[in-house]
């Protein structure tokens, strides 16, 4: 069984390998920088307008500042507060233009955006540390050293680790959900960053020893013999034992939310670097050979919003999740043998992205990507731009960047 999924990834290498283009890495990074001028333009007209000023608060956080766009409903930009789960993308969209161009317009806004979330580092309401600090803080960190964002990124870990609970193995993900008692989402994986970064920053090996458990655990709970994933899975907080596996932003509990397997992807790619252990890379690999031998998964690798949705091909795409998917197969080309397979079917997934998903410049409230599915069961964000699809687009560009040019990722 073995032998025949390496095949079969293999001769989807060789496909992707001979139909994939070029990717103009200066033009698309040109053409990113104008989009986001324009964005920046539109949050300013978003925060000065009574609708921009209210459309876009998360639930519970009425009167808070908005810091951060994260999608458009009917050409109006829909900015959050610093609350929201999608607060860090754009600051760190704005690091990823200054990494890629090196100008000070970049780096200021960069800085500015950064600094208008900070108060979530002492916020252990949830668990999407990772995804607030890490993408803004973590991303200027790496960039500029400064000792101010290395504070924050350690206490933001401080915080993220309250969640933890050693009983059942894994940070517990959301509080509010009164039907579930400790759920954990697959999500959840790409805040493990953040603690092993806080580890290697502080010297603090707890931070790292949460970040292996959670992975472990979440390895033996969250997949099926197919190496597809659940979206959430449910603890008995007091005992440990898996209560229920199910989804909530999937097509039904049994299938494989798109954006769900991409998190995967990612997450255990990520979880080797900072490791180097095997089975993160093994399973990495598997994941990765569930995407891309799917039998749903169209020729342009732009998954479907859900690889089980019923009414395919009629569905949505979600070019977020493709985004994540291309990102996390660059590192994942550094670290396995199947190098060439990965690092091909990245590109094939940025040629469609950028060939075909992209917002024509000046248009669609300055996102750049199009045609991505936030939550389709809650009719929310369907066929929408979205700040995270953005992000992880930048990140891969920049990923396929370096790998060209021979540098570090990281």
């Amino acid at each position: 069984m073995k032998q025949k999924v390496i095949a079969s990834v293999i001769m989807m290498g060789v496909w992707i390998t001979a139909h994939a283009q070029n990717i103009k890495l200066d033009k698309l990074f040109n053409e990113a920088q104008q989009q986001t001028r324009v964005m920046l333009d539109e949050i300013q007209k978003a925060k000065a307008s009574k609708s921009g000023a209210t459309a876009g608060l998360t639930p519970g956080s009425a009167g808070a500042a908005l810091v951060s766009p994260r999608t458009a409903d009917s050409n109006k930009l829909k900015l959050v507060s610093s609350k929201d789960w999608t607060s860090g993308f754009f600051p760190g969209e704005l690091w990823f233009l200054y990494e890629y161009s090196g100008k000070q317009e970049w780096k200021t806004a960069a800085e500015q955006f950064t600094a208008n979330i900070e108060r979530e580092k002492t916020n252990g309401g949830t668990h999407d540390m990772g995804f607030k600090i890490y993408c803004s803080f973590g991303t200027g960190y790496r960039l500029t050293k400064d000792k101010h964002y290395k504070e924050v990124i350690i206490e933001s870990a401080k915080t993220l680790s309250t969640r933890f609970n050693p009983v059942t193995g894994v940070i517990k993900s959301w509080d509010t959900r009164t039907k579930w008692k400790n759920p954990t989402i697959i999500d959840n994986m790409m805040n493990l960053e953040l603690l092993f970064a806080a580890t290697q920053l502080s010297g603090d090996s707890s931070f790292y020893k949460i970040a292996v458990s959670h992975a472990t655990t979440t390895m033996k709970n969250h997949f099926r013999a197919d190496h597809s994933s659940y979206h959430v899975v449910d603890y008995d907080s007091l005992t440990g034992a898996v209560i229920k596996k199910l989804t909530h932003q999937g097509y039904a509990d049994e299938s494989a939310w798109a954006r769900g397997q991409a998190w995967g992807l990612y997450g255990y790619t990520m979880c080797y670097r900072f490791t180097k252990d095997k089975n993160y890379l093994q399973h990495a690999e598997n994941i990765a050979a569930f995407i891309l031998n799917n039998p749903n998964m169209p020729k342009d690798l732009v998954p479907y919003w859900d690889f089980n949705a019923p009414n395919i091909p009629n569905e949505e795409r979600d070019a977020s999740a493709a985004a994540v998917i291309a990102s996390g197969l660059y590192e994942l080309s550094l670290y396995s043998k199947k190098r060439a397979v990965y690092k091909a079917a990245a590109d094939k997934i940025m040629n469609s992205l950028s060939n075909n998903y992209r917002a024509p410049i000046g248009q669609n409230n300055g996102f750049i990507l199009l045609h991505s599915t936030g939550s389709k069961p809650s009719k929310s964000e369907v066929d929408a731009p979205l700040s995270y699809a953005d992000y992880y687009y930048l990140e891969a560009l920049l990923r396929s960047k370096k790998l060209k040019e021979k540098k570090k990722l990281f």
